[in-house]
């Protein structure tokens, strides 16, 4: 009997532990930068467009519409030339942009500033089919 168990419980970890392999695509898009701060963006600054709560210190980003068609949506990973780590989309910019991220940075407006807007080549995370 133990041998049993111990077998349907092997068989349903491997099961469970899909290959969670991800492929990633890159793009050139432009970038800018925004904050937490109404006038940059509604009357809730912190909220994202998703309902996501956005905090100074997090590495996250916000998506023109038209990258939505392309697979870069809520939660996906990207990766940015020139900076470091991994961003997670948590915003979505106004139907007026296109081919377009903007980089959360808080409320440092003078972090914002120098970082400007520039072309940048990104890689997002997609899950294969």
């Amino acid at each position: 009997m133990p041998k049993v168990v111990l077998t349907l419980l092997l068989g349903f970890l491997l099961v469970s532990c899909k290959n969670d392999k991800q492929i990633w695509k890159s793009i050139e898009v432009s970038a800018s930068a925004y904050n937490s701060l109404e006038y940059q963006t509604s009357d809730q600054p912190n909220i994202g467009a998703w309902g996501d709560t956005l905090k100074p210190g997090m590495k996250c980003i916000a998506v023109s519409r038209d990258l939505l068609a392309i697979g870069i949506g809520q939660n996906t990973k990207v990766k940015i030339t020139g900076l470091k780590g991994i961003y997670l989309v948590k915003d979505k910019m106004n139907e007026r942009w296109t081919n377009k991220i903007d980089i959360y940075m808080g409320e440092n407006i003078k972090e914002a500033r120098e970082w400007g807007s520039k072309k940048v080549t990104i890689q997002y995370a997609i899950s294969p089919e």
